[in-house]
């Protein structure tokens, strides 16, 4: 139970008696953080969340936008991490099918996902291992047996998460607009239970992931079970195209309690249910359990009694059980009962909405020094540090991890993962561009420029697709929010992503804050992760094989700003320095005119700047077309900085144009036009991945060597270092 005595004294006074035992039950899963957002819910309003893209209906689990021509895109972010750190696979397998069924329940198939995954050092720490290659493998298993291709996402590994895991999965859905679910009820509607039994497994999941991991709590780890998901995602849909469903919602945290209050409130209606009409896996399940368990692969679903029949064919068409287990009323009651006996009837307003809290914030102590730098031993060998760098877990290609989810099935998927964001061809003849990105590295040293970063790289991604952006989706994940320090965090956190948001005309579609996020070392760094959706109007641009004689054009000045990146934190082992910021007005030049470049046909392939800075962006380009590049560090726009600086600083808005000769005149015609720095700095051809400064050799590194590097290092460090569970 996790209703503290001032919450339990609010809820006799608002219900002006003693509740009983279901009843504290329904309302704890509903109150707590991870189903109220009551530490956040106030200030996530200062994002934007309208635009002229946006469809809002009552009750919607997803976000939806507008993609033109009588169709829609869905979308939406969410995360199991506590149960992750507990089970990996499991915990990463149920946060996939959470979130398809999020997409699902606007009546939109699921038709991509993306996941964003975070763990200790995996160099030095066993368990991190463990967990990382199970929570793959987890999300792998569950979105290949849906048939559902996992596109993209991020993987990342610090300290900063030891004995623990942070799991993000985004989903992406398509369909057409006349087919969205308008949720809607009328008195006598049925309310529908479909999908999975009711279980014992996830009881008190939202409770358990509302507070700090002091326990392996397995029973607040769901069970997954893709095939049941597939069989419904297929029913749904059919019932949908038969005009069967008036409103849906799919079963997440807090089960039953959650889905019918916030229903129920949503469309300001009553719902009387019975939990004995509700199957169960266990026989003995009592109505707090029935009430309060996660079990996977469940979706609520209004209709009429005249509709039901069809409804039901259609569920056992597809062996799925289904039960009508209560109705619709018309007096704004959660009123349920077992068989004749009333055991909980609270107003839907009370169980749906917990009191907002108004948390203290201060800026933490360690942030008044935290830009200091501190003198570094000189490099000899910058050939050396750039092999280190892209042996490093976090720069090293993750290829590995990718090649284990089947990320072509559905036959939309034109950009593969590897590139800076992954493409989608729609029915319309557009295409949607999708990444997610973060960097705790940067907002640890400054929450509110680190999270602009974000979204700026996300956005940036995209961009290099040839795509604009869109709408965003934010996962804000944090540590204990009664902490004022890292509270206030989390406040820099939103409002950076809000001026950002607001500037660019980027609405918000969707999010999730996931707080309480600590290990037994202390509090994770601040994680905000954004996805950004773009769209391909007209033309797709691919990506061409770079050639010999090819020009490397840079977008972007690079500046002295080291704080966070790989080079301090991996080479010199610093936590600490200035970090990016990004300048909006540039920035928005810098996409325009990048755009405008790949509108034309000009650029045969783009790539950002970004972790690891530019000698490992260039190196990337000339590893995945294995083919040489000469670089001059001296045509580097930049104010004088010295060699290690212009080679790693992660300075934003920086674009890498890969640029045929007889192009180069136009594209940098549109560039001065837009009046952005850009520089020529380098050609392609050759064996070699070479800088120089003064026509002095810094860097010399051959393709094949650096590139037998980036790809095999993540893979033997998981595959040759067997992790184990801590308790083992």
């Amino acid at each position: 139970m996790s209703l503290n005595e001032h919450e339990l004294s609010e809820l006799k006074s608002k219900i002006g008696r003693e509740p009983t035992s279901t009843e504290l039950n329904i309302v704890a899963a509903e109150w707590s953080e991870h189903c109220s957002y009551k530490s956040s819910k106030r200030h996530l309003k200062m994002l934007p969340m309208t635009g002229p893209l946006i469809i809002n209906e009552k009750g919607y689990d997803s976000g939806v936008l507008d993609v033109g021509d009588g169709y829609v895109v869905t979308a939406h972010i969410e995360s199991h991490n506590h149960p992750s750190a507990v089970e990996p696979y499991g915990g990463a397998a149920t946060g996939v099918g959470g979130v398809i069924r999020d997409i699902l329940s606007a009546g939109t198939r699921p038709i991509a996902l993306f996941d964003g995954l975070r763990f200790g050092d995996i160099e030095k720490d066993l368990q991190a291992r463990w967990l990382f290659k199970n929570a793959v493998t987890g999300v792998a298993d569950y979105g290949n047996c849906l048939g559902i291709p996992t596109i993209g996402g991020e993987v990342e590994f610090d300290k900063c998460y030891e004995n623990y895991a942070l799991v993000d999965v985004a989903a992406l859905g398509f369909g057409k607009k006349e087919n969205l679910i308008k949720n809607h009820a009328k008195k006598g509607d049925l309310v529908v239970l479909m999908g999975g039994s009711t279980g014992r497994d996830g009881i008190g999941g939202s409770q358990f992931a509302s507070d700090a991991l002091e326990s392996e709590n397995r029973s607040a780890v769901q069970i997954p079970d893709p095939f049941i998901e597939k069989l419904i995602i297929e029913a749904v849909l059919e019932a949908r195209n038969d005009n069967l469903i008036h409103a849906m919602k799919d079963l997440g945290g807090g089960g039953l309690s959650c889905a019918i209050s916030e229903t129920a409130d949503a469309m300001e209606i009553g719902i009387e249910m019975d939990v004995e009409k509700v199957y169960t896996r266990e026989s003995d399940m009592i109505p707090e359990e029935i009430m309060v368990s996660e079990s996977q692969e469940r979706m609520l679903i209004i209709t009429s009694a005249a509709k039901l029949k069809k409804l039901e064919k259609i569920c056992k068409k597809f062996s799925i059980e289904c039960s009508a287990i209560g109705h619709v009323k018309s007096d704004s009651q959660m009123h349920v009962k077992k068989g004749k006996k009333t055991i909980a009837n609270l107003p839907t307003d009370v169980v749906a909405n917990a009191t907002l809290l108004d948390l203290p914030s201060k800026e933490p102590a360690y942030l008044k020094t935290i830009e200091a730098e501190k003198k570094f031993k000189p490099i000899s060998n910058y050939s050396k540090v750039l092999m280190k760098m892209l042996a490093s877990p976090n720069i090293a290609s993750k290829i590995w991890v990718y090649q284990q989810y089947d990320h072509e099935v559905g036959i939309r998927t034109v950009v593969k993962p590897g590139s800076d964001a992954s493409v989608l061809r729609l029915d319309n003849g557009k295409y949607l561009s999708a990444k997610i990105d973060g960097n705790p590295k940067h907002c640890y040293i400054n929450p509110r420029e680190g999270s602009i970063g974000c979204f700026e790289e996300a956005c940036r991604n995209v961009v290099c697709t040839g795509a604009r952006p869109i709408g965003m989706l934010d996962h804000l994940q944090f540590g204990n929010p009664n902490d004022p320090e890292i509270f206030w965090t989390f406040l820099e956190s939103l409002k950076g992503l809000t001026d950002f948001a607001k500037y660019f005309e980027i609405p918000c579609v969707g999010g999730k804050v996931s707080l309480f996020n600590e290990t037994p070392a202390g509090p994770i760094k601040p994680t905000p992760v954004i996805g950004v959706l773009g769209l391909i109007e007209k033309n797709l641009h691919m990506p061409q094989r770079i050639s010999k004689g090819d020009y490397l054009v840079i977008v972007g000045d690079t500046r002295d700003e080291l704080g966070g990146s790989e080079y301090f934190e991996y080479i010199h082992k610093f936590v600490g320095g200035k970090c990016p910021v990004v300048d909006f007005e540039n920035s928005k030049k810098h996409m325009d005119s990048v755009l405008n470049v790949i509108d034309n046909g000009l650029a045969k392939s783009v790539h950002d700047c970004s972790k690891g800075g530019l000698a490992v962006a260039v190196s990337e380009l000339c590893m995945t077309n294995q083919i040489g590049c000469n670089v001059s560090l001296d045509k580097v726009p930049n104010k004088k900085l010295p060699i290690d600086r212009i080679l790693f600083s992660e300075s934003h808005s920086r674009y890498l144009l890969i640029i045929e000769k007889k192009n180069l005149e136009e594209s940098e015609n549109i560039l001065k036009e837009n009046d952005v720095s850009f520089k020529r700095i380098g050609k392609f051809g050759g064996d070699d991945i070479q800088f120089t400064s003064k026509k002095k050799p810094i860097i010399d590194l051959r393709v094949s060597k650096a590139q037998k590097t980036w790809l095999n290092s993540l893979r033997e460090l998981v595959l040759n270092g067997q992790g184990t569970m801590s308790n083992n």
